[in-house]
Parts: C-alpha cells; sequence; structure tokens
C-alpha cells in the first residue's frame, strides 16, 4: 500500500485489479510514467502557453502529459502565482512542475495528486512567498486501514510543506499528466496571479497556521483521549459484571423465599421441605381419626339400646 506502482508496466489484468482496490477506497500511489519523465529530460516535449488569467480545456490519455509554459513578469512573481488543475468528469491526473536545467531538458520538482472537492477533482500549486502545505491524503488512508479509530488524529499528519514557495520572474513549466486507470483523463488548467486575491491570499496564510496549530493540538489531545477511553472501557466493563453479579443475587434471593411456601402441583406433589409437608399432612389425618372414632361409638351405643329393647319385649310375651 506504500509502494508507487507504474501503470504503464502493469498488463490489463493487474491495471484493472489496482482499478477495482482504488474504488474501494485502497490508496494507490502512483508514479510518473518513464517515458514522459524521459521526453521532458531530454526536452522534446511540446510546450503549449498558458497566459496569467487564462484556462485551457483538454484531454489527457493515461500515463501521458500535456505540457505548458507559463510567464510571469517581475510584479506578478512579487505577488505570487496560483496555477490550479480542475475536472469536472472527476477524473485522476496529476499536477506537475518542471524546473529547466543546463542541458535544456526540465527536471521534475514537484507533483500534486489530484484530490475529489465536492463534485470536482481538483490540484493546485501555490507559489505566494510563505510555506504552503499539501495535503497526503495516503497518510490518513493508511492509518485508518490501522486503525479506524485514530484515522481522526491521523488526519493532519499527511500536511508535508510544499518545497518551492515563490517563482521569479521568467517560463516556468506545468504539465497535466493522465492518471486515470483505463479513460483519458478530462481537465482545465488555469494560471492566476495572486495580487487579484489578496484577501484570499491572506485568509489562506491564516488557516494553514491554525491547522498547524491543531496538528499540535491533536497530538496531545490523543494521549489524554487514549487515557480516558481506557477508563472508560474499564468502568463499562464493570458496569456490565456489577449488573450480573447482581441479577444473580436477586435470583437466587427469589428462589430461597419459595421454601416458605407450600404450593402443591397438579400431581399433588407439595413444592416445601419434608418436614413441613409431613407436618402439615398429619393434621387433617389425625382429626379424621378422632372424628371416625366419636361416631362410632355412638353408633355402637344406639345399636346397643335397640337389641336391648327387643330382648325385653319378648321376654314379656314369654311370661303371659
Amino acid at each position: 500500500m506504500e509502494m508507487e506502482i507504474d501503470l504503464s508496466n502493469l498488463g490489463t489484468v493487474n491495471t484493472m485489479f489496482a482499478a477495482l482496490f482504488s474504488k474501494l477506497g485502497v490508496p494507490i500511489k502512483t508514479t510518473v510514467s518513464a517515458n514522459v519523465l524521459e521526453e521532458a529530460m531530454n526536452g522534446t516535449v511540446t510546450v503549449r502557453p498558458l497566459p496569467i488569467g487564462t484556462s485551457v480545456s483538454g484531454k489527457v490519455e493515461k500515463q501521458c502529459a500535456h505540457f505548458f509554459g507559463v510567464t510571469i513578469s517581475e510584479q506578478q512573481a512579487e505577488s505570487g502565482v496560483v496555477v490550479r488543475v480542475t475536472s469536472t468528469a472527476q477524473s485522476k491526473f496529476k499536477l506537475l512542475y518542471f524546473e529547466q536545467d543546463s542541458s535544456g531538458g526540465y527536471g521534475l520538482a514537484l507533483q500534486e495528486e489530484s484530490e475529489k472537492t465536492g463534485k470536482v477533482t481538483s490540484a493546485g500549486m501555490y507559489f505566494l512567498h510563505f510555506q504552503v502545505y499539501r495535503m497526503d491524503s495516503t497518510v490518513n488512508a493508511l492509518a485508518a486501514a490501522k486503525d479506524p479509530e485514530s484515522a481522526f488524529f491521523k488526519r493532519l499528519e499527511g500536511l508535508q510543506p510544499c518545497e518551492v514557495s515563490e517563482l521569479r520572474a521568467g517560463t516556468h513549466i506545468f504539465a497535466v499528466y493522465g492518471d486515470n486507470f483505463f479513460k483519458t483523463a478530462s481537465y482545465t488548467i488555469e494560471a492566476l496571479c495572486a495580487k487579484t486575491y489578496e484577501e484570499t491570499t491572506e485568509k489562506l496564510k491564516e488557516i494553514e497556521a491554525q491547522i498547524l496549530r491543531k496538528r499540535n493540538d491533536l497530538r496531545q489531545f490523543e494521549t489524554e483521549y487514549r487515557k480516558a477511553l481506557a477508563r472508560f472501557q474499564e468502568v463499562t466493563t464493570r458496569y456490565t459484571q456489577e449488573k450480573q453479579t447482581v441479577g444473580e443475587l436477586l435470583k437466587q434471593r427469589d428462589s430461597i423465599h419459595l421454601f416458605f411456601f407450600v404450593v402443591k402441583t397438579p400431581s399433588g406433589n407439595n413444592l416445601s421441605n419434608g418436614s413441613s409437608s409431613k407436618a402439615q399432612g398429619d393434621e387433617p389425618k389425625g382429626e379424621g381419626d378422632s372424628a371416625g372414632e366419636e361416631g362410632g361409638a355412638e353408633s355402637r351405643d344406639k345399636l346397643k339400646r335397640k337389641w336391648f329393647n327387643l330382648n325385653i319385649k319378648g321376654f314379656d310375651k314369654k311370661l303371659g
């Protein structure tokens, strides 16, 4: 994931897999084709003029580049220059800056990857006489892949200072490099003088300083956050354990309470201890036996009186 790939050296199948992984959000760094760099070094590239305050639109084939020459005056150089490229088709491209060497060729000095900003992809270079920063989004993407939670804290770590902060008067070479996997890249390139954007330039300078301070704040805050998160996880784990323990204790308490009641099931079995069941069962039996004994004695007395009366009557008849 941290390697740079030269798409011109990949076959169709490997290029297709690279495009698929890129769609899935895997940060794939691509390098400028060796053929483009070699032609630039040899000075055999075609350079089209791009006057300050104008824009040019075009389409560039994949792994190819369109070169532009931006000529600036002393006054424009003192004010600062901005070169931007946008693509409403959301094409992938690179904005390149070349420096001319003594042999008349051009060596690659700066490059900016296109980034999606709203409904377009864009890249820009800002030569404004103060330190300007470029954002390497792959740093945040790699952090998110390793630890999604840390992605926020690493979001500003991709901020890297640009090596060139100003341009001298003269002609400077820029290029738009097609970085799509299969299709041509549609683009619009423009060169601007910062003189007409003084307020915007000051805002950029201020916001860059704020971002740098915030990056330092986040580094410190991450340490505090990690400690608080560890403590939070500790107390939430204890909360779960305590909740389970209290539930078990109350459940056991309810079970013990059931032993203080006699509840008969449909089968006639008692749901209490044996001694209580036996004691309670003996009382009805004793009362029934006592009632039976009293009733039996009374019946025997009545029978005796009946037979006694019968015998007296029979004895009287014999005497008569």
